[in-house]
């Protein structure tokens, strides 16, 4: 007689797919006024979608997944496989794209952008999107160091901002060939103190300006009272910091051993 073997019920689950993941938040939103605040609540999922569009990533825009709309900012996930079109060209399009159109009122609209990549559940339930990859994506879009230097460059130049989580810059930019060189970026520690946050990550302005550019990032930031030690890296140990087609910060090369602090 054969024993009969009972199988316990099934601990484990199945790890959800890759998802990208964009965030967006608007600078000084609530500085504005009413009227400006209901104007602009509007004007980013346009702006967005324009963007997408001359990107030519609008299946992007068309297919995302758990949108959400908090009025001074936009987020959604979609096919982590166009995350390399979605660094390069859609964040230097959405940099001309606010730079061409102004909302009605309140002044230029400046965005910060988070971009990160990770398993989230879709499967058209009440939870889709929930899961640590949405909620450090969240977190590095409020982290100091991107609200620090979208502050320190022009208002009237520089509208756009990046900040890519380190999984999605190893994934997509480190592994080569597919988007912008890894140079085009500066790696930073990005920290919400009040979350009790802290993740490396890569920062990237399209286009850099104002003291960005008068002084370089490390004359501008460093020497501050701060916990935040930031350090300074790139794919070859050497960087030229935010190269792009404007020129270089920091007035030349900066090595893996410098850092830069600062201030929440």
């Amino acid at each position: 007689m054969k024993a009969e073997v009972v199988m316990n019920d099934r601990t484990w689950s199945p790890v959800p797919g890759y998802r990208g993941i964009i965030a967006v938040d608007a600078e000084g939103f609530s500085k504005r006024t009413d009227v400006s605040q209901e104007h602009m609540a509007g004007f980013i999922p346009e702006v967005l979608a324009e963007s997408f569009r001359l990107a030519d990533l609008e299946e992007v825009w068309a297919g995302r997944e758990f949108p959400s709309h908090r009025g001074d900012g936009y987020a959604f996930g979609f096919d982590a496989g166009k995350m390399p079109g979605v660094i390069d060209p859609w964040l230097a399009t959405l940099q001309k794209t606010l730079m061409a159109s102004e909302p009605l009122s309140g002044g230029p609209l400046r965005l910060r952008v988070s971009l990160n990549i990770g398993p989230l559940r879709v499967d058209g339930g009440p939870h889709d999107g929930s899961g640590t990859a949405r909620n450090d994506t969240h977190r590095l879009l409020n982290a100091t160091v991107l609200k620090r230097l979208l502050a320190a460059a022009s208002r009237d130049v520089t509208r756009v901002v990046a900040i890519v989580s380190d999984q999605c810059f190893e994934d997509v930019v480190r592994s080569g060939g597919r988007t912008l060189h890894p140079d085009h970026f500066c790696a930073v520690s990005a920290t919400v103190r009040e979350k009790q946050f802290a993740r490396r990550a890569w920062v990237h302005v399209p286009t850099p300006s104002g003291n960005l550019l008068a002084a370089g990032i490390t004359a501008l930031l460093s020497g501050e009272d701060s916990a935040d030690d930031v350090r300074v890296s790139s794919s070859q140990g050497a960087a030229h910091v935010f190269n792009h087609a404007t020129g270089n910060l920091n007035n030349g090369e900066i090595g893996g051993d410098q850092s830069i602090t600062f201030r929440a």
